[in-house]
């Protein structure tokens, strides 16, 4: 699998906003005049919002090519730092081909999950995974959400409000990590028993890509796609027994995790995470380390760190089988 670092070499940064709506037609009027306003200086705006919410945009402004829709999350998408890590290649992309781009995101109230942290820990995640870009992001908040903490951690993760139309500066604004030190990275559901587990320590890694590859062929994927799987699930077993603790262990799940398909696997150590949001800064060329999790996160559809009392925690998904 060919994986490209397209870091720029220009000084970009992110401009990183937040606005919050009273009503679905409160933020149509308020997201049409400024996808307008972007379109009419030049700029690529990118939608990640409800099909309903773009649809009413793209009604109301007609056709553009500069108007792009970002990827659905999926059904499985529960992790704000996998949604992030996929909008930053999207967003590369869209950068390496048409400079700055205006980006606009949507609450939607089904990513919730049982508490709203999933919002804090994707704004927190897009403050570091698309820190160097050259992105203006809006992100749109209901004001009267399900959850508290949705609002508590929009007005945390944000250095910008919007105050009638304008930005303003954010007096509660916190560093991306300053946040999930304080909001945590929140675990996945629980899986059932798995289909594979291992311990090992650093001198049994060899065994540990060969019978995971073993098990990914026997459950029918595709050589290439087993061996990248393997590649990414090495990066974090190495990372967990070179920097957690010196054993760790490995749950495999063949069938997935009941919501979408393909391999699911685990690994745990019983270190303590330095880093709450690992991986998602695309690193230099120049940079020998600090790589690991960075590349897994290209080769897997969802890769979810998070850490408790027992230690660290890697959750990867591999995909359907191919």
């Amino acid at each position: 699998m060919k994986i490209e670092n397209r870091r720029s070499a220009q000084i970009v940064a992110l401009q990183h906003r937040c606005g919050f709506y009273a009503s679905q037609r409160d933020l149509v009027d308020l997201l049409v005049p400024m996808v307008g306003a972007a379109l009419t200086r030049g700029s690529t705006v990118a939608l990640a919002v409800a099909p309903e919410t773009a649809d009413a945009v793209e009604e109301a402004l007609g056709p553009a090519p500069q108007l792009v829709r970002l990827s659905e999350p999926g059904p499985g998408c529960h992790s704000g730092q996998t949604l992030a890590a996929r909008r930053a290649r999207e967003l590369r992309e869209l950068t390496a081909l048409h400079g700055p781009i205006t980006m606009i995101a949507q609450h939607r109230s089904e990513l919730d999950g049982a508490d709203g942290a999933f919002w804090t820990e994707l704004d927190a995640a897009y403050g570091i995974a698309l820190a160097d870009m050259p992105v203006e992001l809006t992100c749109f908040y209901p004001e009267l959400p399900l959850h508290q903490s949705i609002l508590d951690g929009a007005r945390h993760t944000h250095p910008m409000l919007l105050v009638g139309g304008d930005p303003v500066e954010n007096p509660e604004h916190m560093s991306p990590r300053s946040v999930l030190a304080e909001y945590p990275a929140p675990s996945p559901a629980l899986l059932g028993a798995p289909d594979l587990q291992i311990e090992f320590g650093a001198w049994q890694l060899n065994e540990v890509r060969d019978e995971l590859e073993r098990a990914l062929l026997s459950a029918g994927y595709g050589r290439t796609r087993a061996e990248d799987f393997v590649l990414a699930v090495n990066e974090i077993a190495t990372n967990a027994v070179e920097h957690g603790s010196p054993d760790a262990r490995l749950y495999v799940w063949l069938d997935g995790d009941g919501v979408t398909e393909g391999a699911v696997c685990e690994v745990h150590d019983r270190g303590t995470l330095r880093d709450p949001l690992p991986g998602l800064a695309a690193p230099h060329s120049a940079e020998p380390r600090g790589r690991g999790v960075w590349i897994a996160r290209q080769i897997c559809e969802s890769l979810h760190v998070w850490s408790d009392k027992s230690g660290t925690h890697v959750r990867l998904h591999a995909g359907r089988p191919v």
